[in-house]
């Protein structure tokens, strides 16, 4: 049965993004959870190492779809990947809620992780692959929405399920998680009206589905369009050449290859390494350092999560215009201040508790008054901060760096990065606050600082350019990342071209098996 598809970019963004949501929904399952007494009566109050192996099983079952989701996006395609990567979530949601103990809950949370790791992997390379140039960044962040909007839906999901039964009740962690079924079938629904990708089309070799799918998304089906024309000559043009390149792990790194490899991997590295996660898998923990208990400590921590929506809408618009590297620079600048004084704060007027700030054993300081304020205020401007930049931007970044050839496991490498950094810290900051505590907040802000220093150096500039430009600009002899800009792309000349010769009646597909654009009779296959 052939279901009819729907173009329209937004459209497919907001069903694509689903897969996100999963991630932001498994996220608060387990921060709206953590401080309610269910959890900690019925997991034995777990702390430590305990706790960071709860919180990091996620990022472990992501790495491991990460780094599976660059095969089966190029054996089945983007849209495809996607779908099968929800089959995972129904399968570890089942296993979360019927949990006994913490063994179960962590071996649920790995299984989940696989479908994120996919997911998250392999959303932006369809979202990058199907968005015009110049919306590539606002279409590509709807996937940092969708991240978000599962939190906040979660977080107060999990917020409200806290008052089901008693103190000595599952039903309300139960409850909470089984929602999480429902975002996955919705995925699963929308699945089938969303075309594949066309460039993955044109990589696998269905050249006349991936013509029609272009024209449909750029044109409204006009396959005479110039701007169809262009694009799909660059594509061809670049995918011939690519055919030439190395096998195996070594098309990653010959040419300059490594210095895609390397700026899609880092930028995701340093998105964990921010420490933004200390704000959304550990508030509740950071709140009641400041002095915020129960439904206060809960409603101040959802508050945090509609901020973090709020201006990653306000990034939505500027992204394209407003650039890249700027937003990864001066946000990673930005989110050093905000740690380094948090850390400062609770350093000098914190107050240590041996036992645990309300039976909590993972926090072990706590301040009242002015101080308290600070801690609070300088939080919620740290998510601010980073919904505003590292939050989107080293998605969208990371979407873009790639070749079309290696797109695919591109992205599954960027994202085995991010989740690798995110089971490790994940792993350490409940024993971190619980042994280290205040100099936790030093140690990110001086992390933040090595990454707006790497991105200064290294990262070009990819806004309102095509993704074949972007290739170039990582080929030796390349511009150097400072002296890059927004826009200066050569497709808007190439349409001009184009429009030109179809003047001239000089311009048309071949009838040839691989369906090349010739301008004026030369061949993009050979550049003859």
């Amino acid at each position: 049965m052939q279901f009819p598809k729907i173009y329209n970019t937004y459209f497919l963004a907001i069903v694509s993004t689903i897969g996100g949501m999963l991630f932001g929904f498994d996220i608060s399952s387990m921060s709206a959870i953590i401080g309610t007494d269910q959890y900690i009566w019925y997991f034995n109050n777990p702390h430590g190492v305990t706790q960071g192996a709860i919180g990091s099983a996620l990022a472990a079952g992501s790495i491991v779809g990460a780094a599976a989701a660059g095969f089966i996006s190029d054996k089945f395609g983007r849209r495809d990947s996607i779908a099968f990567g929800c089959l995972w979530w129904l399968v570890g949601t089942a296993v979360q809620v019927s949990t006994h103990s913490v063994g179960q809950l962590i071996a649920g949370r790995i299984i989940n992780g696989v479908c994120v790791g996919i997911t998250s992997s392999q959303v932006p390379v369809y979202l990058a692959e199907i968005a015009k140039k110049d919306k590539r960044g606002s279409i590509v962040v709807i996937q940092q929405l969708a991240i978000e909007f599962g939190i906040l839906i979660m977080f107060f999901i999990g917020y409200g399920c806290s008052f089901i039964g008693t103190a000595h009740s599952t039903a309300s962690f139960r409850t909470a998680w089984g929602i999480q079924f429902v975002p996955a079938a919705l995925l699963l629904i929308g699945f089938p009206f969303l075309p594949r990708s066309p460039r993955w089309l044109a990589k696998v070799g269905r050249v006349e589905e991936a013509i029609d799918v272009l024209a449909k998304i750029q044109a409204g089906g006009d396959r005479s369009d110039p701007l169809v024309i262009a694009e799909w000559e660059e594509i061809a043009t670049t995918l011939a050449a690519e055919r030439h390149s190395l096998p195996g792990w070594r098309k990653f790194v010959y040419k300059g290859m490594w210095k895609r490899t390397f700026a899609g991997a880092s930028v995701q590295a340093w998105q964990q390494m921010s420490g933004a996660n200390v704000m959304t898998y550990y508030i509740v923990y950071v709140f009641l350092m400041a002095g915020l208990t129960g439904n206060i400590n809960l409603i101040s921590g959802g508050i945090q999560y509609a901020l973090f929506i709020i201006f990653t809408i306000v990034t939505f618009f500027f992204i394209d215009r407003t650039g890249r590297r700027p937003l990864l620079i001066y946000g990673a600048l930005g989110m050093a201040i905000c740690h380094l004084v948090v850390g400062g704060v609770l350093g000098t007027y914190g107050v240590s508790v041996p036992g645990g700030v309300q039976g909590n054993a993972n926090v072990v300081v706590s301040v009242t008054g002015i101080p308290s304020h600070i801690v609070i205020a300088f939080s919620y401007l740290l998510i601010i901060v980073y919904a505003l930049t590292l939050a989107p931007v080293a998605w969208v970044y990371a979407s873009e760096v790639w070749s079309l050839e290696t797109r695919g496991y591109g992205m599954g490498i960027a994202a085995t990065a991010n989740w690798l950094f995110n089971f490790a810290l994940g792993f350490f900051i409940p024993p971190a606050f619980h042994n280290i505590s205040w100099k936790t907040f030093i140690i990110f802000g001086l992390l933040c600082v090595g990454a707006a220093v790497q991105a200064y150096v290294s990262y070009p500039e990819t806004a309102r350019k095509s993704l074949e430009e972007i290739e170039e600009m990582f080929r030796p002899g390349g511009p150097k990342p400072w002296q890059t800009k927004v826009g200066q792309s050569s497709l808007d000349e190439h349409v001009q071209t184009v429009l030109e010769d179809q003047r001239k009646g000089s311009i048309g597909y071949t009838e040839d098996k691989a369906d090349i654009v010739h301008l004026e009779g030369r061949d993009t296959r050979t550049g003859s």
